[in-house]
């Protein structure tokens, strides 16, 4: 009996004392985050595991946020909603998450943010770019640190207006993924080509299933399309599977090939090395060699250093959503407090990589989405980022307020 006591008062003393000794129990941010591990997407994961690993390692070395050490969990998201929402579930019931985090997939993405809406929980979206996700399916807990499709078509619609004046073309055909990325880039092309005033005609538009692994059809199909301009909705393995494809048809000599979402995305260049065409137009949300700033050289090569390769564009996303709940927590001063996390989000500026000298990203406080500048340019020879033997240039540059959808257009699709 008396042992026990004894037991119990050492236990005591510890609650009491060891907190003044140093040895509290540390303050920790927790982020559950969601990204594919395997398949064509499987790159996008590794990416950007490896870019938030780095990001959360530069934070918690100069003492985290508020005091706060950011600690985050990785789980492969399999690219399924189903299953995605189960694992969401899981950080928040489980793991007491205080963010939700990550997510390629715009249908997993649209799965997760209605976890997200009922418990409260804030989700960053680090790559998805469906735009329904900031306007259709708009809830207060979800922020886009990417840029959205609506943002890459309205730049692609202003480089076609402005190519139409320099190589008159008139017909256009579309190729994309059948589910909600696809289906928002052949929306928003033909709404902000008439909100411009383009004279063009739609010849054309195909949807073939995610991970097609057989484009032949649709590419003899194009062809006898004749469509001036194609313009592609496709992303990563996709992206390069079809490119493969249409090179040995000589699509690419017959019609111009423009991918303004995602086509220059680094890991396109890098899996197709020699077999990359020139003259495509491309672009992507974030370029290895554009713009030419200290701060992007500074993360292309330490996350050179740190994995052997050079990022793909999911990599910076993932950067920037860590850096963005860092900010966030030390303008509240704590990782619990949710609603004035919402608050401190929205107007959020984060000077990223992708940043060119003079603009800083920024959170568009009523729709959550980031606003960035975009860069368009062409495929052009350049091997100084191996093993790509292609990297855009020949550079045209949109203003990032340019790109965001009319007041008009938010309010009536805010309200859906």
């Amino acid at each position: 009996m008396k042992s026990r006591k004894i037991a119990l008062w050492i236990v005591l003393m510890l609650v009491v004392f060891l907190p003044s000794l140093g040895f509290a129990q540390e303050k920790v941010i927790r982020i559950g985050a969601l990204y594919p591990m395997t398949g064509r997407s499987g790159l996008y994961g590794m990416d950007s595991v490896a870019a938030a690993e780095m990001a959360i390692d530069e934070i918690n070395a100069k003492g985290g946020a508020a005091g706060y050490k950011l600690d985050i969990i990785f789980t492969d998201s399999k690219s399924k909603p189903a299953y995605a929402v189960r694992v969401a579930e899981r950080y928040i019931t489980e793991d007491k998450v205080h963010f939700l985090f990550g997510v390629v997939s715009s249908a997993v993405g649209l799965a997760v943010t209605e976890i997200s809406r009922q418990n409260k929980v804030i989700f960053i979206g680090t790559d998805h770019a469906a735009t329904e996700l900031t306007l259709d399916n708009f809830q207060p807990y979800y922020f886009r640190v990417s840029n959205n499709t609506f943002q890459s078509m309205t730049a692609g619609a202003l480089y076609l207006k402005e190519l139409q004046k320099e190589k008159p073309w008139k017909t256009i055909s579309y190729i994309g993924p059948d589910y909600a990325y696809g289906h928002s880039q052949l929306d928003e092309i033909q709404y902000n080509l008439k909100r411009f005033g383009v004279d063009f005609q739609l010849v054309s538009k195909y949807l073939p299933k995610l991970y097609e692994p057989d484009y032949t059809s649709f590419i003899t199909s194009l062809i006898k399309d004749k469509p001036d301009v194609l313009v592609s909705g496709f992303w990563g393995g996709d992206t390069v599977a079809f490119i493969k494809q249409a090179k040995a048809y000589g699509l690419f000599e017959k019609m111009l090939y423009f991918h303004p979402d995602a086509g220059g995305n680094y890991e396109v260049m890098s899996a197709l090395g020699a077999e990359m065409p020139a003259g495509l137009v491309l672009s992507a949300r974030h370029h290895n060699n554009w713009p030419d700033t200290e701060l992007n050289r500074r993360y292309v090569a330490e996350f050179k250093r740190r994995t052997g390769r050079y990022p793909t564009y999911a990599a910076e996303g993932a950067y920037a959503g860590i850096y963005a709940i860092a900010r966030a927590v030390e303008k509240v001063g704590t990782p619990d407090n949710t609603e004035a996390l919402v608050k401190a989000l929205e107007g959020l500026q984060i000077k990223l990589p992708e940043d060119p000298d003079g603009f800083t990203s920024y959170i568009d406080p009523q729709t959550h989405q980031i606003v960035q500048v975009q860069a368009i340019g062409v495929s052009v020879p350049d091997d100084n980022f191996p093993p790509a033997k292609m990297m855009l240039g020949k550079w045209k540059v949109y203003k990032a307020e340019d790109l965001l959808p009319p007041k008009e257009l938010i309010e009536k699709r805010l309200k859906k």
